[in-house]
């Protein structure tokens, strides 16, 4: 299990009815579209699951670097909050 990187939640957005988007700040290394985010709020992880859906503006990205803005879907969790960090990983085998 490897880190790819770090985001920090800056602000949360309704998408359609039920399902809310995180709009997010990458501040160390990338999030990936097939990558595995582990939330973590208060040095606490609260969810780990898939991302259902990846953007930078309005296009779908398959990864977002370093210093770039977008916005995530994670598949199964509507929790965000301000402040909270993404930490996305890759599962490697060898």
């Amino acid at each position: 299990d490897i880190v790819e990187g770090h985001a920090i939640v800056r602000a949360v957005f309704s998408v359609g009815r039920r399902m809310k988007a995180a709009g997010v700040h990458v501040n160390e290394g990338r999030i990936s579209r097939n990558a595995i985010v582990h939330v973590l709020r208060d040095s606490k992880q609260v969810f780990a699951g898939s991302i259902v859906s990846l953007r930078h503006f309005k296009d779908d990205v398959r990864e977002l670097n370093n210093g770039f803005e977008g916005g995530l879907v994670l598949d199964g969790f509507q929790d965000y909050q301000d402040g909270d960090i993404l930490e996305s990983h890759q599962t490697v085998t060898e």
